[in-house]
């Protein structure tokens, strides 16, 4: 029972390092609070998983960014649309109307118009990177090293910058 209460207290006592944590990962103070939560029952839950020689501290931030990295995945999971139209309507509908004012409209366009001078080993890239696709999903289906399309869309990043400053 000694032990219980031991773990116990150690929990309590690093609820607010904890609690930062979770900000720090959320940057929202109800979600950091969920996070608390979730963790310190997870902990509970796993308490005889715990081995009295590890570092507790280490291993409570570890069962936090656990959930967190789960809950995120479980959130995109959630949000991914699945467009099973021939011509893929809805998603090219999502993309055209994302542009919600006439600014965001003229700057989507001005964009488009700016990468229309680059190159295509430039260009390519970079439009598969605004897609969505992760760099190495990029490095892959254009079979070059992932070093080169990282630095292929900083560059075209900071072209366009440059371009569009005015």
């Amino acid at each position: 029972m000694d032990e219980n209460n031991t773990f116990q207290k150690r929990l309590l006592g690093l609820q607010r390092n904890l609690f930062n944590f979770a900000y720090q990962l959320t940057t929202n103070r109800e979600q950091a609070e969920d996070l608390l939560q979730d963790t310190t029952l997870k902990a509970l839950k796993n308490e005889s998983k715990y081995v009295d020689n590890v570092n507790f501290k280490g291993w409570l931030f570890t069962i936090m960014r656990h959930i967190f990295i789960n809950n995120y995945r479980q959130a995109v999971r959630a949000s991914t649309i699945i467009d099973t139209t021939q011509d893929m309507y809805h998603l090219n509908l999502s993309q055209v109307s994302a542009a919600d004012t006439p600014e965001d409209s003229y700057a989507v366009k001005e964009i488009s118009e700016a990468l229309e001078g680059f190159s295509e080993e430039f260009r390519e890239p970079f439009n598969m990177y605004i897609a969505g696709y992760k760099y190495s999903e990029i490095a892959e289906k254009m079979g070059l090293p992932l070093g080169t399309i990282k630095s292929r869309i900083f560059s075209t990043r900071k072209r366009l910058r440059k371009m569009l400053e005015s």
